[in-house]
């Protein structure tokens, strides 16, 4: 056998998209999807400790007073920001980091930005909804809200 005959001990590298890791950092960052899907080393990690959050919050009586429940939002709001920064770079220096000897067969697009605009507002959103969750829990755990009724009833 010669050795352009050989078969190849390598596996051949695969294409990774803009718009994928996107939504799976957008949809899936807090357990590390999309570290993933650009096989970083140490993805397991993210995925160990954003499912261990999941699972403590889970258990809490009241899970928006659990302290797992806010530490999960540090990987949530990492996704976010991780699919905005992936989907918004430029074709060129995404595939210098990502795709080396690859070529693209077409840019990007339009649905690279579309998932940024989308995920920057409903991070937005998370981040604005966990800073509330927090001011709360805290103003009331020193007893500035003492006589403030918080209930819709």
């Amino acid at each position: 056998m010669t050795a352009s005959s050989a078969p190849h001990s390598t596996p051949t590298a695969r294409f990774r998209h803009k718009t994928t890791v996107g939504l799976l950092a957008a949809l899936f960052g807090c357990v590390g999807a999309h570290w993933w899907y650009l096989g970083r080393r140490h993805a397991w990690m993210v995925s160990v400790l954003g499912v261990a959050l999941m699972i403590a919050s889970a258990f809490a009586d009241i899970w928006y007073e659990n302290p797992a429940f806010f530490l999960l939002f540090i990987p949530i709001l990492d996704g976010f920001i991780e699919a905005v920064v992936l989907c918004l770079m430029s074709d060129a220096k995404f595939d210098g980091f990502y795709n080396v000897g690859l070529v693209r067969e077409r840019p990007s697009g339009w649905g690279a930005v579309l998932i940024a605009g989308f995920t920057l507002l409903i991070g937005t959103v998370a981040l604005m909804f966990g800073i509330a969750m927090i001011v709360i829990y805290v103003w009331t755990a020193l007893g500035w809200l003492d006589g403030f009724n918080l209930n819709s009833d």
